[in-house]
């Protein structure tokens, strides 16, 4: 069994007007996953595109500071990064980026890992599959977030961008143990 570098991204809207936000899910999800592998906290790095990074032996873990839907040139900067950082051509070989977002059609507490596929009209992974290099494979971790009862833009749009509750909250920190699951078997190479 192979251990393979990873790279965690997760996209979302920038602190600290968005954090905790359904729409910065990812996020959300990212920084309680930063304590589920015990990495050391985020700090800003310019040459991962000014995101916060927060690197350890094991995981590096990398939160996008640009709006959702302009993400992808931030996403790729950073990889590309990250890869020049790996000193073996197996290990850049091996590499997988995986790319945490917020998932509307997918109830609050529950994850989708998908590799490959359509962004499914998510404009932030629109943006990430436009700026990676054509037909890149990478993983992606939905975070449910619900969906509101109205199909109305604007409806959606409040729904989204409005701050968390304590208790979705506390579901964004257990979905963040399943993501911990998720990540390690993604670089032990069972998924």
């Amino acid at each position: 069994m192979s251990i393979r570098p990873l790279f965690v991204a997760s996209i979302g809207n920038p602190a600290p007007a968005y954090t905790n936000t359904l729409h910065s899910a990812g996020h959300t999800v990212l920084t309680y996953l930063r304590t589920w592998l015990m990495n050391p906290p985020f700090a800003k790095s310019r040459p991962h595109a000014s995101g916060l990074l927060s690197a350890s032996q094991d995981y590096t873990l990398w939160q996008s500071t640009s709006l959702m839907n302009v993400s992808g040139k931030p996403v790729a900067a950073a990889w590309r990064t990250f890869l020049s950082s790996l000193s073996s051509p197996a290990d850049k070989h091996a590499a997988r980026l995986v790319v945490v977002h917020d998932e509307l059609e997918l109830a609050i507490g529950k994850i989708r890992v998908r590799d490959g596929g359509s962004a499914r009209g998510h404009n932030g992974l629109k943006s990430v599959m436009a700026a990676l290099p054509a037909g890149m494979d990478f993983t992606r971790v939905g975070v449910g977030i619900g969906r509101c009862a109205s199909r109305e833009s604007k409806d959606v749009a409040a729904y989204v961008l409005r701050k968390m509750t304590s208790q979705e909250l506390n579901v964004m920190e257990d979905v963040a143990g399943q993501v911990s699951e998720v990540v390690r078997e993604i670089r032990r190479g069972v998924r």
